[in-house]
């Protein structure tokens, strides 16, 4: 087998959240009482009005091939909301369609990494920033954003990370894992260090832009940073907002040259997204958008009760992220204690192996997000689901000594 996996895949690591969710499905098909809490989705349904654009376009017969990266109305659409919701101007040209925000930064990095150019990813980071630059041929530069600055990387740490060549840094703002999110003034100061490194290129990850709580106000740095447009690639979709995860709609607008070789690499790779799925994300964005709110309304009541509950457990503390739905909490008062069977709690990993282990809670650890000892948990279910999954915690964690 080592002869036959690739040189460039052997630097990569599978994917931690997906491999906690598969392990919870396969726990609670062999009979087991699990609460997954590792799935990075919405549990509400997708509106019924984007469903029945996709079953209206099925049939019109819109099930052939479609422009490398995107219907132009749906390239209208996603320009339309740069323009509506982020003050940002993009042609059609500048936009580029993709199956799912993943696909979008692949192709950006792909597109343009060359071996030996570096990547500022701020931990803690998604987990698949690093290895999706591994493959690409580049090099990640991890630098943390702690605890005591809302997780989020300062512009003094920023420019001690830069060198002759770094090509990107990405944002991801509200955060997957943490749900930290920058504020206006945090991405300018942000931008004033990036002016001084006009070589750097900025990649803004903004899924989660519509999951942000209480009077938070959300930017992102090409709205706020006019100087850095030319050098921003600001990401997005409609899997969180819109509930269409499964859809796999990403999309970008970005400078023309960059979106151009984007093009050229989803040509000779995935060609264009699904039809039906484009259609649908085009009644996404252009239809009714009242349903976010009220979404949004029950996942800040969700972060408050799962905050209050977590903060109640032995030795973990719970910060109250500002957007998408994560939390993620330090386990640091837990370590070095142990299971009623004598298993040392070393690690954050080996806290979420054990807490799933006796209570049936599949969480992700920290280490795969780039900083321990924490832990994540998606709050994207029912209230009485994270009551019960809290309250596991809760016992778990009174339970070592």
């Amino acid at each position: 087998m080592s002869q036959l996996q690739s040189s460039a895949l052997a630097r990569v690591k599978p994917s931690a959240t997906l491999a906690v969710t598969a392990k919870a499905r396969e726990l609670k098909r062999a009979g087991r009482d699990v609460i997954g809490l590792g799935a990075g989705e919405p549990d509400f349904d997708t509106p019924d009005h984007v469903k029945a654009a996709a079953v209206a376009a099925i049939q019109r017969g819109e099930t052939k091939y479609t422009d490398v990266d995107g219907l132009p109305e749906l390239k209208a659409a996603v320009a339309a909301k740069f323009a509506r919701e982020n003050g940002l101007t993009y042609g059609t040209d500048q936009i580029h369609v993709a199956p799912g925000g993943k696909a979008v930064i692949y192709n950006a990095l792909v597109a343009t990494l060359s071996p030996g150019d570096e990547v500022i990813v701020p931990a803690p980071y998604w987990v698949s920033y690093p290895d999706m630059e591994l493959l690409a041929g580049g090099e990640p530069v991890v630098v943390i954003g702690h605890e005591a600055d809302g997780f989020k990387l300062k512009p003094e740490a920023l420019e001690a990370a830069i060198t002759p060549k770094t090509k990107w840094l990405i944002l991801n703002s509200p955060s997957n894992p943490t749900g930290a999110a920058y504020t206006r003034e945090e991405l300018r100061a942000l931008a004033l260090a990036l002016a001084r490194h006009p070589h750097v290129w900025v990649m803004t990850d903004d899924m989660y832009e519509h999951l942000i709580y209480g009077d938070f106000e959300y930017t992102t740095i090409a709205q706020v940073a006019p100087a850095l447009y030319e050098r921003t690639l600001t990401v997005n979709g409609v899997s969180k907002a819109y509930a269409m995860t499964g859809w796999r709609i990403g999309y970008a607008g970005g400078p023309k040259p960059l979106i151009d070789l984007m093009r050229k690499v989803a040509g000779q790779t995935t060609s264009n997204p699904s039809s039906i799925s484009q259609w649908a994300a085009v009644e996404a964005l252009n239809g009714p958008q009242d349903f976010i709110g009220e979404r949004r309304d029950a996942f800040e009541r969700r972060r408050d009760l799962v905050v209050s509950m977590l903060n109640q457990a032995t030795g973990i503390r719970c910060p109250k992220p500002e957007g998408a739905f994560y939390v993620y909490p330090s386990v640091e008062g837990l370590i070095g204690k142990a299971t009623a069977d004598g298993k040392v709690i070393d690690s954050d990993e080996v806290f979420a192996t054990a807490l799933l282990e006796a209570e049936g809670v599949a969480v992700v650890h920290g280490a795969a997000f780039g900083l321990s000892p924490y832990f994540r948990i998606s709050y994207a279910t029912s209230d009485a689901v994270l009551e019960d999954a809290c309250r596991r915690i809760q016992r778990f964690a009174a339970s070592l000594s």
